[in-house]
């Protein structure tokens, strides 16, 4: 009977042409969007989630170790498998590629100089795949490390997505975190664009940095569990002292 439900739900919704650890995979990632199980949570069994499926145990554990690999689960040796949360961890910092020369990566402090809702360009809607003049968040933060103002952020997301946010006493620095544990939104996938500019005068302001100075511009897509973009950053980081760091890992 498991059997029958999972492939009646999978039918329904699709998916019955991709392999079936593939179906799987999707599967358990739309019950944690659904919140079936919530970040921090610990999955049944592979024996239990097999039973429950109507399919065999290595289907379902090549799907965990698919899911594991893509970080939206965490393996405990001993213990089982969790819903990865988005913490102050090294798990994070493949989000934050922005490290001071002869450092080590860590998460930068932030403050907070804006948080408006506006009817966004058709650019931005471009971006987030919205209509036009759709309301979006616009978040700007001044970021830094070690005392030292390194970055400006300006942070998109649509309104839709993050109803009330406004009302919301703290926006911690640790963005990513605060998306899934207030709206439900775990931040699967980001893509960033990198380009040299230099810097103009309100930025050299906030930088405390002389206008002209070279500057890393990047801009950011993030993308939920579902595959939609749920912010669009653009991002101004110092080069003096500075690098970005790409990991592979």
């Amino acid at each position: 009977m498991a059997g029958t439900e999972f492939g009646s739900k999978l039918g329904t919704s699709g998916l019955a042409f991709l392999p079936l650890y593939k179906q799987v995979e999707k599967h358990v990632t739309q019950l944690i969007v659904e919140q079936r199980w919530k970040p921090g949570d610990m999955l049944p069994s592979e024996f239990q989630l097999a039973s429950e499926f109507g399919v065999s145990q290595g289907t379902v554990r090549k799907a965990l170790n698919t899911l594991t690999d893509a970080k939206i689960l965490t393996r405990k040796q001993g213990l089982g498998t969790f819903v990865s949360k988005h913490t102050g961890t090294p798990a994070l910092y493949r989000f934050f590629p922005l490290v001071a020369d002869g450092g080590t990566p860590e998460l930068p402090m932030s403050e907070v100089l804006s948080l408006t809702i506006e009817h966004c360009s058709k650019a931005v809607a471009q971006e987030l795949n919205i209509k036009p003049k759709a309301k979006v968040v616009l978040l700007k933060r001044r970021r830094s490390i070690n005392g030292e103002y390194c970055l400006l952020e300006d942070i998109y997301l649509p309104y839709s997505a993050f109803k009330g946010i406004e009302k919301e006493p703290e926006i911690p620095h640790t963005l990513y975190h605060f998306y899934q544990t207030n709206f439900n939104l775990t931040v699967h996938k980001t893509e960033d664009k990198i380009k040299a500019v230099v810097a103009d005068s309100s930025d050299a302001s906030l930088l405390q940095i002389k206008q002209g100075e070279p500057l890393l511009s990047f801009t950011r897509l993030t993308r939920s569990l579902t595959d939609d973009i749920i912010e669009f950053r653009i991002t101004r980081c110092r080069s003096d002292h500075y690098h970005y760091l790409v990991n592979s890992d």
